[in-house]
């Protein structure tokens, strides 16, 4: 990973950890959690209680086991790593204060992004979601070709009005409002590399 794209990284990271933090939330689902990247933020903090990842990806998985396996039982015990696919996620992680979606979507088929959104927004209905994905049209200045994806597996890259447009959809259809903005750096024309959405179920007072 080129330096620019791990700064931006940790970026992600840092934003949707801090965002996690100020919505109060204690029990937080991490979907699509990768090697453990986030969620090694968010052990730092006593105040997230419950701390489940959940990962399709077996290699991942043990690569965030492995990260985590010198942590005092103490923090560890706040953890749970689980493999399974939030687009068919187990019913004991309905019901969470938060979850955190950072740089997935991506990775899912369109066709499949109605079975997702049903599973997570009307299935789990955590009462904050923190979503990012990159914004297309900031490709060209990683110089990118046109169509060209900043990751092999993407399925798809949303410039900022399709993406607005598919989370004021699902906020819309499943009872959230949803804030949008970025992560990184600012162009005037291209806006930010990341894209973000904030989602907060409508029967939860605004933080």
């Amino acid at each position: 990973m080129e330096r620019e794209e791990l700064d931006l990284h940790q970026e992600r990271l840092q934003r949707v950890a801090a965002l996690l933090k100020v919505s109060g939330a204690r029990r937080v689902l991490d979907l699509g959690c990768g090697s453990g990247g986030l969620l090694q933020y968010l052990l730092r903090e006593p105040q997230f209680e419950q701390l489940v990842g959940l990962e399709l990806s077996g290699e991942l998985l043990a690569q965030a086991k492995m990260r985590f396996e010198t942590l005092s039982d103490e923090i560890r015990s706040r953890l749970e790593l689980v493999c399974g696919s939030y687009a068919d996620p187990p019913g004991h992680l309905a019901g969470f204060d938060a979850a955190a979606m950072v740089e997935t979507i991506e990775h899912v088929p369109p066709a499949s992004l109605s079975r997702v959104e049903h599973a997570i927004f009307a299935g789990l209905r955590p009462r904050v979601l923190v979503l990012t994905t990159p914004n297309r049209e900031f490709n060209p200045l990683y110089g990118l070709a046109p169509g060209e994806f900043r990751e092999p597996d993407h399925k798809f890259e949303w410039e900022r009005a399709r993406f607005a447009g598919w989370a004021k959809g699902v906020a819309s259809r499943n009872g959230y409002r949803v804030s949008l903005s970025g992560i990184g750096e600012w162009h005037s024309d291209l806006g930010q590399p990341t894209q973000l959405a904030r989602f907060e179920r409508n029967d939860c007072q605004a933080v």
